[in-house]
């Protein structure tokens, strides 16, 4: 693994955890990519297992409470924190990561590590300007440091700014071609539809990435697993998933990737077996609406209203989040005018592919066809393969062309 000058050595890219705050990881990404892991810093042994993160906490929280200036503690600690928030669901703990940087910077604001990791945090609260502005603010001080184009690239990203997005990802490359890199440049393949480009991306990132880091190594395989999946390679999509399993037992992204490629095979019991069992260690709404999906193809209604009823406090409650919760009432058909609102709200401040979906699906099943067409239209300028924006946008299309057959006239799409 390379070094910048600045000491550090780089895992994939710490993007987005997905979640605000609450007590609940509620994911928050449809169809994204979930977060890389932070960095290690040179020197810092720590140990990545389950067990291992929480006694991490423990010792920095210790140093820490003996010497509150402790620089590198901090450090370590936020990105123990910010691992531990993934894999636990338990997003008081970003919080606490922004807090200890905080704790840091007001006795010495020109402390380096704590200003770019800051940017890191930002983006896992989903403050993607606060992000950018706290990443451009460190590449001014060091412009030669690859890890802030990642973080400004995220923010961009997040927002659907995506040339400025990918611009930053290329800086991020020419200076430095690390894991970190590699990760962001495979998104930037999957966003426009270039899924074997992505794999082999995402292959050279977790070469890359330190065998010992047990929690990275799972997060790049289930990465691996899912651009796998996506490509309908079901064999190297299982074992790259047990591979993440063996690497961190549990691991969400890995258990949630299997239970999809369960589910595509016909093990609907396999799959909600899983997904249950991850539901009770880390619960999102994205889960739970998946079990609703499952228990409804079983045929137990009851468990399905109480886990699309999980969902939806999710995204309205817990940890807001406007164009899920938007999407998630189109998909039932309830409380479209409300849908419609949401969608619209997101996008207001997001202009990202999945927002653009979810505003475009809510105006499809609230009987705005020429609106939903222009939003789909959004939705799929990057030339993503999602198959919830490729179904979309087949069901507008659909509707388009009988509208017209009615009327006698050519579909035009806006």
């Amino acid at each position: 693994m390379r070094l910048t000058r600045s000491g550090w050595s780089y895992g994939a890219a710490l993007a987005i955890l997905a979640a605000a705050a609450g007590s609940i990881l509620w994911g928050n990404r449809h169809a994204h990519r979930d977060a890389a892991p932070a960095p290690l810093r040179q020197g810092t042994s720590m140990v990545t297992s389950r067990s291992g993160l929480r006694q991490t906490i423990a010792l920095m929280e210790r140093r820490l409470a003996g010497e509150p200036t402790d620089s590198e503690a901090a450090l370590v600690l936020a990105d123990a924190l910010l691992r531990e928030t993934r894999v636990s669901g338990n997003t008081g703990l970003a919080v606490r990561a922004e807090s200890v940087l905080h704790r840091i910077l007001r006795d010495n604001p020109a402390d380096y590590g704590a200003q770019r990791m800051l940017g890191a945090v930002y983006l896992s609260q989903h403050r993607f300007r606060d992000a950018i502005r706290e990443g451009e603010r460190a590449r001014s001080l060091r412009p030669d440091d690859d890890w802030n184009y990642g973080v400004i690239g995220d923010g961009h990203l997040e927002l659907g700014e995506y040339d400025d997005g990918f611009a930053a990802f290329q800086c991020m490359m020419n200076l430095r071609p690390t894991a970190g890199a590699y990760a962001r440049i495979a998104y930037a393949h999957e966003l426009r539809g270039r899924l074997d480009a992505a794999t082999e991306a995402m292959k050279l990132s977790t070469d890359a990435t330190p065998p010992t880091d047990e929690e990275s190594i799972a997060w790049h395989h289930a990465q691996l697993g899912d651009l796998y999946r996506q490509l309908g390679r079901s064999r190297e999509a299982a074992f790259e998933y047990a591979w993440a399993d063996h690497s961190f037992p549990g691991h969400p992204m890995a258990q949630r990737g299997l239970a999809r490629l369960m589910e595509a095979e016909g093990d609907v019991k396999g799959a909600v077996a899983t997904l249950e069992a991850l539901m009770a260690r880390t619960p999102s709404p994205d889960v739970a609406e998946e079990l609703g999906n499952l228990y409804t193809t079983l045929g137990r209604q009851v468990e399905a209203r109480r886990a699309f009823s999980l969902a939806e406090a999710g995204w309205r409650d817990d940890a807001p989040n406007p164009a899920q919760l938007a999407r998630f009432l189109a998909d039932r058909g309830q409380k479209l005018n409300e849908a419609v609102t949401l969608a619209e709200s997101a996008v207001a401040t997001r202009h990202d592919i999945f927002t653009e979906d979810a505003l475009a699906w809510s105006y499809f099943k609230s009987g705005r066809l020429q609106d939903a067409v222009a939003a789909i239209k959004q939705a799929q300028r990057t030339g993503s393969r999602d198959g919830s924006i490729l179904r979309h946008a087949a069901a507008i299309q659909q509707a388009l062309a009988d509208t017209a057959g009615a009327s006698g006239a050519r579909p035009v799409a806006n």
